[in-house]
C-alpha cells in the first residue's frame, strides 16, 4: 500500500500539476481536497479533473456556514483590519481550510499534506503554523519551496500537464492571480505590479462596479445583530452566510468596498492588490455604527487596539494559539449588549447612515442636548477642566519661570 498523501487543491493550474508531481517524485497515493468556502463557480469540473490528473479520489468539503460563524463573525465583532484597509478575505479563510485538511488527513491516514502556497506569499505561512498547531506528526510538503519542484512559470506548468497526458482549460495567455470566497475577491498581477499603474477595473471586476457605474439613486437598508452577531436583512430573518450573500450583491451593484492597497506582508515584502469585498465592508460598518451607540469610551478605546492586534493575529497565520483565543474572549465579552437595528443608504461607494437604535444605547439626549437640565450641568465642567488640564498649566508655569531668571 502506498502513503498517502492530502492535496490542498483548487482545481487551478498549478495544484493540477501538483498531482502527478507529487506521484513522479514522492510515489504517494494522492487524494485531493477542496475545501469550500464559498468560491461559487471555481467548484465545476473538480472531480473530473483531479482524476485526470492522477488523483485517486476529490473531497469537496462544504465549510461556508463554519467559516461564516466561527471566523468571519469574530473578526466583524473586533472590527479587524490589517493595515487599516484590508479586510482579512484570504487570512479568515486559511485556517478553517487547514482545520478540514488535517480532519481528511487522519481519516485517510495519510502521512502528508501539500499545499501549492508560494515561497514568497502569507499562505504558506497560514497553512503550516494550522497544521503544525493541530497535527504536528504529519509531513508539510511545500511544493515551491521543494528542491524537487523545477516548474516557474505558467508555460512550464502547462507543458508539464501535456507530458503526463492531462489535457487542461487553462491557456497561457496572463490573466490575475486570484483568491476567492464568500467574503471576498482578491486579485493581484498584470498592471497591478507597478503601484503607479490605475488599475483597469474594466477587466478586473467580478462582484461588481465602480462607483462612477453604481446607480444614481441610493438604497436603503436595514440591519439588526444580536449580541454582535447579525440577524436580519431588511426584515428577514437569515443565517450570517445569506446575510453576507445578499450583502454582496447589494454592495456590488453600488460599488461598495473596492480598495488598491499596498500592503506589508509577514516575509517581509510590499504587495499590491485589488480586493471587492462589498458585503464584508457593509458588515463591518454596520456593526460599528451599532456599536458605537453601546460601548462605553474606555471598552470602547481598548476594543479598538485589541481589534487591530487581532486583525495582525489572523493575517500572521497564528489562528490557532492561545493569544488568539484571549484576545478573542476579549472582544466577545464586549458584545454582550451589542443589540440594535441599524439603518444606512448604499450610493456610489459610500455607505451613508440612515438611523441607529438599540435598547442598551448610552446616548442619552438629555444629557448630549445643548440644553441645561437636571442631568448635566455646564458649570459642572469647570473643576473637571481644572483638575484635567492642571498638569497643562503647571508645566506652562513652570517653562516660563525658567525662562525669566
Amino acid at each position: 500500500m502506498k502513503e498517502k498523501v492530502i492535496l490542498a487543491y483548487s482545481g487551478g493550474l498549478d495544484t493540477t500539476a501538483i498531482i502527478p508531481w507529487l506521484k513522479e517524485n514522492y510515489d504517494y497515493e494522492v487524494i485531493c481536497v477542496c475545501v469550500d468556502c464559498g468560491q461559487e463557480s471555481e467548484l465545476d469540473g473538480l472531480e473530473e479533473r483531479a482524476k485526470a490528473s492522477g488523483a485517486s479520489k476529490l473531497y469537496i468539503e462544504d465549510v461556508v456556514d463554519e467559516f461564516c460563524d466561527e471566523y468571519i463573525v469574530p473578526c466583524v465583532q473586533g472590527y479587524s483590519i490589517y493595515e487599516n484597509k484590508y479586510l482579512l478575505g484570504t487570512s479568515m479563510a486559511r485556517p478553517v481550510i487547514a482545520k478540514r485538511l488535517v480532519e481528511i488527513a487522519r481519516k485517510e491516514k495519510a502521512a502528508a499534506i501539500c499545499h501549492g502556497a508560494t515561497g514568497k506569499g502569507n499562505d504558506q505561512i497560514r497553512f503550516e503554523l494550522a497544521i503544525k498547531a493541530l497535527a504536528p506528526e504529519l509531513k508539510i510538503i511545500a511544493a515551491w519551496r521543494d528542491e524537487k519542484w523545477t516548474l516557474d512559470s505558467r508555460e512550464s506548468e502547462i507543458e508539464y500537464c501535456k507530458a503526463h497526458g492531462i489535457h487542461l482549460p487553462f491557456s497561457a495567455d496572463n490573466s490575475y492571480s486570484r483568491d476567492r470566497n464568500l467574503w471576498h475577491i482578491s486579485h493581484e498581477g498584470l498592471e497591478l505590479e507597478d503601484p503607479s499603474n490605475e488599475p483597469d477595473f474594466e477587466h478586473l471586476l467580478v462582484l461588481g462596479v465602480t462607483p462612477e457605474k453604481a446607480p444614481d439613486e441610493p438604497e436603503y437598508v436595514t440591519m439588526t445583530f444580536e449580541a454582535g452577531i447579525p440577524k436580519s436583512l431588511n426584515g428577514k430573518e437569515m443565517k450570517v452566510s445569506d446575510i453576507i450573500r445578499e450583502l454582496n450583491r447589494l454592495g456590488g451593484k453600488h460599488g461598495i468596498g473596492i480598495i488598491d492597497i499596498v500592503e506589508n506582508r509577514v516575509v517581509g515584502m510590499k504587495s499590491r492588490g485589488v480586493y471587492e469585498t462589498p458585503g464584508g465592508t457593509i458588515l463591518m460598518e454596520a456593526h460599528q455604527q451599532l456599536e458605537e451607540l453601546i460601548l462605553d469610551r474606555d471598552t470602547y478605546a481598548l476594543k479598538k487596539d485589541m481589534g487591530s492586534r487581532f486583525a495582525q493575529i489572523v493575517y500572521e497565520g497564528k489562528w490557532f494559539t492561545p493569544l488568539r483565543e484571549a484576545v478573542q474572549a476579549f472582544i466577545q465579552s464586549t458584545q454582550k449588549y451589542v443589540t440594535g437595528e441599524v439603518r444606512f443608504k448604499l450610493y456610489k461607494g459610500n455607505i451613508i447612515k440612515a438611523g441607529t437604535t438599540s435598547p442598551y444605547s448610552l446616548y442619552d439626549a438629555d444629557i448630549a442636548s445643548f440644553t441645561t437640565g437636571d442631568l448635566y450641568d455646564h458649570k459642572d465642567a469647570s473643576g473637571f477642566i481644572n483638575l484635567f488640564g492642571l498638569s497643562c498649566k503647571v508645566r506652562a508655569l513652570k517653562m516660563a519661570s525658567v525662562e525669566n531668571k
